[in-house]
């Protein structure tokens, strides 16, 4: 069902109604429709995490409220409502109470854009790649205003924290996204296509090869950065519990707090969407299976990659996390970008064309190029260890005492 399905049925119910009531009605149900979906899929995404997070700890994980626990987020909710509201004295309220919608609403608003058809309304959006790149830059805005307005100085130290390393990881994570824009403007450019390379209808239509495949470095550079975009681990210094209480949002409590926990474990759900859109396919897969269909098997396979790495990976420290950002990924980003565009010209002037056989050469030639550049950039800046201090033995070592 899509946009226009929509509409015929309210004209289809409703006759002769003004056909801007019928394009705002529709509007309003979709969002409603949307809105609900994305609440529900966190919810669910609570109880997937707990419980596997459980399993691989050798625990049991929420398993007291429905079968298997499935019915442990609702509860969660029930008990957040009731909590008391509370508001720091010193706090600036209307920033203090403003955080927590300008954290969920820039999540809601990168489901509206995904494709999960070829007819999407929203997903032919031409611009589609810079709309998600410029609402998820509101993440930063939205944990300073939170730990600014509660006055509270260790959601301060985690906000200084979590914007030095937003800001730094937004930079590798951008020149990602140039790489895909430029390799889906030569391929669209070639097959005579009208869709455009920002939009992400048109990348999912130019990946004849998944891009994970044919440009591997710009993949693994952008899933790392978006792992440091979510503060998740190992990169989740931002609310470090041993240090800073609950970082940030130390101050929340009540539907606020749970607001803050919903979009927590939301943002590994939009984060495994654009994935899937930009590097594994989007809606392509089998002929016979529905692309939404496909869209949410990958979407839910990134998601499980993303809970086994909070489970298994340590926190880093701060001065790690800013070292590889600057050191390794944005090296590798800029590498990856002229590589791209090197190989795609090569190609491109010798034949006119590319077909999926040189498609593949890139594709070997890139993941060639991906692994000399993160093996010369470790020896360069990886840790070395330490080195071992050889004792010099003492001269009194060898002395023999003689009782008189």
């Amino acid at each position: 069902m899509n946009f226009n399905n929509i509409q015929n049925i309210i004209q289809t119910l409703i006759p002769n109604l003004p056909s801007w009531i019928v394009f705002l009605t529709s509007a309003v149900f979709i969002s409603f429709l949307v809105i609900n979906i994305v609440v529900m899929t966190g919810a669910l995404t609570v109880w997937l995490e707990r419980r596997l997070l459980a399993r691989i700890q050798s625990r049991l994980g929420p398993n007291r409220w429905g079968p298997f626990g499935l019915f442990t987020p609702i509860a969660d909710i029930i008990k957040m409502i009731g909590k008391e509201d509370i508001i720091p004295s010193t706090a600036d309220k209307k920033i203090f109470n403003l955080a927590p919608i300008v954290l969920l609403v820039p999540v809601l608003l990168v489901f509206s854009v995904i494709p999960m058809s070829s007819n999407s309304f929203l997903g032919q959006l031409n611009i589609g790649i810079l709309f998600i790149v410029g609402v998820t830059g509101f993440n930063t805005l939205a944990v300073f205003m939170a730990a600014w307005s509660s006055r509270n100085k260790y959601a301060l130290f985690g906000a200084m924290r979590g914007v030095a390393m937003l800001l730094s990881y937004e930079v590798p994570m951008a020149l990602s996204i140039v790489s895909v824009v430029l390799t889906t403007n030569f391929l669209l450019n070639i097959e005579g296509s009208s869709l455009s390379a920002l939009s992400l209808v048109g990348i999912v239509e130019a990946q004849r090869i998944p891009f994970f495949i044919l440009q591997p470095l710009g993949c693994l550079i952008f899933v790392t950065a978006a792992s440091a975009e979510m503060s998740r681990a190992p990169f989740d210094m931002i609310e470090s519990e041993s240090e800073l209480g609950a970082g940030y949002h130390t101050e929340y409590s009540g539907i606020k707090f749970a607001i803050f926990q919903l979009t927590e474990f939301l943002a590994p759900v939009a984060t495994a969407a654009i994935i899937s859109v930009m590097f594994v396919g989007g809606i392509r897969g089998l002929s016979f299976i529905p692309g939404s269909i496909s869209l949410i098997a990958k979407i839910f396979v990134i998601v499980l990659i993303f809970i086994w790495i909070r489970a298994t990976w340590p926190r880093l420290r701060v001065d790690q996390i800013m070292n590889f950002a600057w050191k390794f990924l944005l090296p590798l980003s800029l590498i990856n970008i002229f590589s791209q565009a090197i190989l795609l010209q090569i190609f491109y002037s010798s034949s006119s064309s590319i077909s999926n056989a040189e498609l593949w050469i890139i594709a070997v030639i890139n993941w060639f190029i991906a692994g000399i550049s993160i093996f010369i950039l470790a020896k360069l800046f990886g840790h070395k260890g330490r080195e071992k201090n050889i004792p010099i033995p003492s001269q009194l070592a060898n002395m023999e005492f003689k009782s008189e």
